[in-house]
């Protein structure tokens, strides 16, 4: 059987139309591979445009600030990948004179770009012969190939990348990942894979064993921790308070309200008596507002929070805490979490 023969044959008839296929631009492919690492391509491509428009190339996206860069991928979570895209396109315009390096090994020594990654930008847009591996090519061929091996084990990194490479096509190695990749995303399904019209129905060895659903294997991941967030929206019904996530936490560097966190669920009554509302607030006594709840479920931590409005009188001013004010009106300009989105959208309705 010659794999990537009959591989690129299908994916010339039944590719899809995707804006970063038709260009051999590094930097829009290596766009294209970081909004596309955790996220559907249906809800990815929006935000592929928007970057594009908003930065057409990447010496325009590494000018950008920050929070500006942070707020157009608000809604894409997994922010490490805004972040180290952003510091990857400073990189290369301090280093390499603006120009993306064409090279597997310099490009990988960029900031948040891993072999995959590597990989594709050097194949798509350079036509070197390096062999992705994302998700789909692990599940095409661990079923052509029978392959058991859990693919998020060392030894299953070491055997799929080995077999990649022994079937990638040298000589059109870009052509190759991309349809490997589209055969997986969209014929190879991880359910309801499209079998008895499949070009390999009579070599894939899962098939043949009745073992497609099981395959690839995959070593569970240990159950996600839960953490209480307490937020307080603090409000006079023009101004309220935000500070800036620090630290190796998630959602670094968005923006959110002061927030306690605590081992347990706390009520409000609880919260009167603790020392962060008490230092948080001085003497004023609280004046409860509305009361938000939301479970928000991230890769290994499952978020139950609660946002507790408080009603403050006009002139207050918050003095010991990290905070800033701002006015309602600006509230959504600023990057926040998926979590503090919701919560402002469902008090600005």
């Amino acid at each position: 059987m010659n794999f990537s023969r009959k591989l690129i044959t299908w994916y010339e008839v039944n590719k899809r139309e995707l804006p970063w296929r038709e260009t051999n631009d590094p930097y829009k492919i290596w766009l294209s591979e970081v909004i596309l690492q955790q996220t559907r391509v249906e809800q990815g491509m929006p935000y592929y445009l928007k970057f594009i428009e908003k930065y057409p190339t990447l010496k325009k996206l590494a000018a950008a600030p920050d929070d500006e860069v942070m707020k157009l991928w608000q809604g894409l979570g997994y922010y490490s990948r805004a972040r180290n895209m952003l510091a990857a396109a400073r990189e290369v315009v301090t280093n390499h004179g603006g120009k993306f390096p064409n090279e597997f090994e310099e490009i990988k020594k960029l900031k948040g770009i891993g072999p995959y990654t590597a990989a594709a930008i050097a194949s798509l847009a350079f036509g070197l012969a390096y062999a992705v591996v994302d998700g789909n090519v692990y599940r095409v061929l661990a079923r052509i190939y029978s392959i058991d091996t859990p693919i998020n084990s060392t030894e299953g990194a070491t055997v799929f990348a080995k077999l990649a490479t022994e079937l990638l096509d040298a000589k059109n190695p870009g052509t190759h990942n991309q349809a490997v990749m589209e055969f997986g995303a969209t014929h190879c399904k991880p359910a309801q894979p499209l079998c008895p019209d499949c070009i390999f129905n009579r070599h894939c060895v899962a098939l043949q064993k009745g073992l497609v659903t099981q395959l690839p294997v995959k070593t569970p991941n240990a159950k996600p921790r839960t953490r209480h967030f307490n937020y307080f929206y603090l409000t006079d019904n023009k101004r309220t308070w935000l500070q800036q996530r620090t630290g190796k936490d998630v959602w670094q560097g968005l923006y959110e309200f002061p927030l306690l966190e605590s081992e347990t669920k706390l009520d409000w009554a609880t919260l009167l008596q603790h020392d962060f509302i008490k230092t948080l607030l001085g003497k004023l006594k609280p004046v409860l507002g509305q009361q938000i709840s939301f479970t928000h479920l991230l890769s290994h931590q499952k978020i139950e929070a609660t946002f507790f409005e408080i009603l403050l009188p006009k002139g207050f001013v918050l003095k010991k805490f990290p905070t800033f004010e701002t006015s309602l009106t600006k509230l959504k300009s600023y990057p926040v979490s998926r979590l503090t989105d919701k919560f402002i959208e469902s008090i600005q309705h």
